[in-house]
């Protein structure tokens, strides 16, 4: 057996923008400032991305309960807090607006289809969770597939009785692809919540940092920062997903295989997550 063969690991559970598709996860954070802004409140990039990896319902109540954000809402609604039925209509609104910029932000990663390919040759089973539904996941499902990326289950929100940082998705996708115990399986994640998902799952987790939401940069944009910066984002980055849990992090999905095979290791000396 070649070291370089994982076979204590059974499977790989990642999430998608920001982690395998759009860089930086730009399409849902600008989508977030908008539905708002349409509303009279300027929520700042940072405040649209604090929640990012839950539904999207669930998103967009978290931002509006937001202290600034709320007091902004209140100021243009005679005092009045978001109701039930405004968070239901902004969602009713974010769903076809995000479909309109999913097309732009469907780009697979740089060297992801790399490590995909990898863990196939292992024997490893790709499984996919996300916080968007599934008429918008279909979009970029389709959009990878002609990229090269195609999953073994691919799980939206309405696949699951609550999204992370609850891990029905992950315990799904370990039903449909067949994997038990959970220990075997890697869920790997560029939000916080996506990385508490994991954890409370059972599996080892693993969070990317210069591709996803905490850097939250296009890749253009990222390319334009001196290197002072880009580390300063990255050490951030880094700092709030080991908080929520992580057991590596990595600065991309493409830096993936040296730490999957440290995880094989790990277990094969007895080692849990």
């Amino acid at each position: 057996m070649s070291s370089q063969e994982v076979p204590q690991l059974k499977a790989v559970i990642l999430d998608w923008a920001g982690t395998t598709i759009d860089f930086g996860s730009c399409a849902p954070a600008s989508v977030f400032v908008e539905i708002f802004r349409q509303r009279g409140v300027d929520i700042t990039a940072a405040q649209a991305r604090e929640p990012m990896g839950r539904a999207k319902r669930d998103h967009i109540a978290a931002v509006a309960a937001m202290p600034e954000v709320d007091a902004l809402w209140r100021a243009i609604h005679d005092g009045a807090s978001i109701t039930n039925d405004q968070i239901e209509a902004m969602y009713n609104d974010f769903l076809p607006l995000q479909k309109k910029t999913l097309g732009n932000h469907s780009q697979m990663i740089e060297g992801v289809c790399e490590t995909i390919h990898w863990c196939r040759e292992q024997g490893l089973k790709i499984g996919s969770t996300t916080g968007y539904t599934r008429e918008l996941l279909q979009i970029v499902a389709a959009a990878a597939a002609e990229q090269g990326y195609v999953p073994d289950c691919a799980l939206g929100v309405e696949d699951a009785p609550a999204g992370r940082p609850a891990p029905y998705l992950i315990y799904q996708a370990a039903l449909q692809m067949e994997v038990f115990p959970l220990w075997r399986i890697v869920k790997v994640d560029d939000t916080v919540v996506g990385i508490e998902a994991g954890r409370n799952a059972g599996c080892w987790t693993v969070g990317v940092t210069r591709t996803g939401n905490g850097v939250g940069l296009s890749e253009a944009e990222w390319d334009g920062l001196g290197k002072p910066e880009q580390t300063e984002k990255i050490d951030a980055a880094a700092a709030s997903l080991k908080q929520a849990g992580a057991h590596r992090i990595v600065e991309s999905v493409a830096d993936l295989v040296p730490v999957l095979i440290d995880f094989n290791d790990r277990l094969a000396a007895g080692e849990l997550p």
